[in-house]
């Protein structure tokens, strides 16, 4: 019974979620929402792959996206897996 009720008040706690989410992109342009984190994520790769900042920018940026490719790859890899274990249980 307990698992019952932790399963709705999360359901419940999703769709408020989903509701203030799409009252905001109602009200703002998502791009703007969104820059500070997506340029800090994007950042992350360009400070993993050249910490000393050596590189010239057309190099880090290469190895940049070389790197947030690997990393959605190895998203992808840990989904098809999850997927794979979910069905045989």
């Amino acid at each position: 019974m307990a698992n019952q009720s932790r399963s709705y008040i999360d359901r419940r706690r999703s769709q408020a979620g989903r509701v203030g989410a799409y009252t905001m992109l109602s009200r703002n342009d998502p791009k703007k929402t969104t820059r500070n984190g997506r340029e800090a994520f994007l950042a992350k790769f360009e400070q993993e792959v050249d910490p000393e900042l050596a590189l010239s920018t057309e190099e880090r940026a290469r190895r940049a996206m070389a790197a947030r490719r690997a990393y959605f790859a190895s998203l992808a890899l840990k989904s098809a897996k999850a997927r794979r274990l979910n069905k045989r249980a």
